[in-house]
């Protein structure tokens, strides 16, 4: 038996207010890898069966990432805590995304998705990210003191999009905003309305894939919406608009709160920001993703019964993958409670495992992480902490919502 205290649900968002339960999850890996987890109602939306089973081991993650023939993301989709007022038929509607579908349609949309974020396209956005990057830098400098969350962590995620989608800069708010809202529905500060949010998202995408298919241009909207010309299919204009849902979100939330819990990382770890300053060690980027882990745990529903870690999952039963815990495993990670900027390997799961759904923008990611923290490094080397972070309200992202600093 576990000695976690009775009723614990790691999605709890007043436990994720507060931190990731490390030592819980710790807990879990030791005695109990696979673990019924029973959620109170106002969790399952109304409608999700009475628990899941919660799985804690870097393995059984791994293997239940890679395995969509005994495991769907299109049954219940990959959240595993709703908003509690949310129905059934709303949960449906997110089956456009491309991160709740399964083989085939899925390989077929994402063969569609990827034409956008090809190792060339994606390097291609190296120096306009940098320059991007040296105005951010610039803009905090010149107010002294701030939140890094909206100044500086927000910005460049914000803007990779914005220049990915051809969305207009001045625009790139919007998305931010619309964002917040969509995945703030358990923080009260936010007062969010994620439906209200997807709908002007969708909206919007639309509007853009309209105009594109009128007028193309060298961007990703046009790449998606038109057929190549080797007679590659497009995304219908339902199928954009929730890409871009699903890119705001994902590329927007994920990425900031990567480098935000990066830069306390730094500031709790000094010797570490000396030697990056000085060496910049190419690990450092994957460090960070370990140690943020932006989604703390997706889930996934059983097709049939199969046996995981030495427990019998039943068809229909739902698995939380909880990446926070896999990334943290004694088993797979030495030292894995310590901030290692150059640890080699780092087979951490912060992208979603290295099956059907690895995170299609790894690499655009790991490009605007590099790229703030040089430039952080070069420009403003003796940034400070002022204040203690507040942290987001919230089942699944782990997330910081403003991180008071000193620029200079």
């Amino acid at each position: 038996m576990t000695a976690l205290p009775a009723g614990f649900d790691p999605t709890d968002p007043d436990i994720g207010e507060q931190r990731v339960p490390l030592q819980e999850f710790l807990e879990l890996r030791k005695t109990a890898p696979v673990w019924w987890v029973e959620q109170k109602p106002e969790a399952r939306a109304g409608f999700l069966d009475t628990g899941f089973w919660a799985i804690s081991k870097h393995e059984d993650i791994a293997a239940i990432s890679k395995n969509s023939k005994d495991f769907s993301t299109n049954e219940n989709g990959v959240i595993i805590r709703f908003a509690p007022d949310m129905t059934r038929e709303q949960v449906e509607l997110q089956r456009a995304m491309l991160i709740h579908h399964d083989p085939p349609d899925h390989t077929k949309l994402r063969q569609i998705i990827s034409r956008g974020f090809t190792p060339r396209a994606i390097g291609a956005l190296r120096d306009r990210l940098q320059e991007r990057a040296d105005r951010i830098i610039d803009d905090a400098l010149a107010k002294g003191e701030g939140d890094f969350v909206f100044d500086v962590a927000a910005e460049l995620p914000l803007q990779a999009i914005a220049e990915l989608l051809g969305v207009p800069f001045e625009d790139r708010r919007k998305l931010f905003d619309w964002s917040n809202q969509m995945l703030a529905y358990d923080d009260p500060e936010y007062d969010a309305d994620p439906e209200t949010a997807a709908a002007e998202i969708l909206g919007y995408a639309m509007g853009l894939a309209a105009e594109r298919k009128v007028d193309p241009k060298d961007d990703i909207i046009s790449k998606l919406v038109t057929a190549d010309v080797d007679g590659h299919g497009a995304l219908g204009d339902d199928e954009f608009g929730f890409f871009v849902i699903l890119l705001a979100v994902a590329g927007n939330e994920t990425t900031r709160n990567a480098i935000t819990h990066g830069m306390k990382a730094f500031f709790d770890n000094p010797e570490q920001w000396e030697l990056w300053k000085r060496d910049r060690p190419p690990t450092m980027v994957d460090e960070v993703i370990r140690w943020a882990t932006p989604v703390t745990v997706f889930q996934r529903t059983a097709l049939g019964d199969i046996e995981i870690g030495g427990q019998l999952i039943k068809k229909g039963d739902r698995v939380g993958m909880f990446y926070a815990s896999g990334n943290h495993d004694e088993d797979v990670f030495e030292n894995p409670d310590k901030f290692d900027i150059t640890r080699d390997p780092n087979p951490h799961l912060a992208f979603g495992g290295h099956g059907a759904h690895y995170c299609i923008g790894a690499n655009l990611a790991r490009l605007e992480i590099q790229i703030m923290f040089d430039a952080i490094a070069d420009r403003m080397p003796d940034i400070a902490q002022t204040g203690e972070p507040r942290r987001l309200r919230h089942a699944w992202i782990n997330g910081i919502k403003e991180l008071p600093v000193r620029y200079a």
